[in-house]
């Protein structure tokens, strides 16, 4: 414990010398530490202007790459349009048609139309559109389902 004290001293004592040597050049020289100052302010905003621009010009490219995905719709989508989709086979392009009309996406896995494995895959590029704009036809359509 001692030694601990001793060594925690030991560094805020050399911290203290090295801190008041600096404030002491400092102090002779006002205007170059000014002038350092606004030199490296200068040299961070002409450094971060560049990384700003980049940013948004990379934010733009997704936002253009987003729009030109065409979403599936898993409710009206025909069987050559749902096996484009990776990693969905023949097979599991009938069972999604065979399980018509879906509430929602997550539905190819809560009710095991697909495996686990392949809905993580396919989950950005598939949407589920509702049959009917009229929510009582929907729920009845729903009910009779289960």
């Amino acid at each position: 414990m001692q030694n601990r004290l001793i060594s925690l001293t030991l560094s805020v004592l050399l911290m203290g010398t090295t801190a008041v040597q600096v404030l002491a050049a400092d102090a002779s020289a006002p205007q170059a530490a000014a002038s350092k100052a606004s030199a490296a302010q200068s040299a961070a905003s002409k450094a971060s202007a560049p990384a700003v621009s980049e940013r948004k010009k990379a934010i733009a490219a997704r936002r253009e790459a987003a729009a030109k995905v065409k979403l599936v719709d898993i409710n009206s989508a025909s069987k050559e349009e749902l096996v484009k989709l990776p990693d969905i086979s023949e097979t599991d392009a009938a069972k999604i048609i065979a399980g018509r009309p879906y509430g929602s996406k997550v539905w190819l896995m809560t009710h095991k139309v697909l495996p686990d494995g392949k809905y993580p895959v396919i989950k950005d590029l598939i949407v589920a559109k509702q049959p009917y704009k009229d929510a009582a036809k929907n729920a009845a359509l729903y009910s009779k389902q289960k």
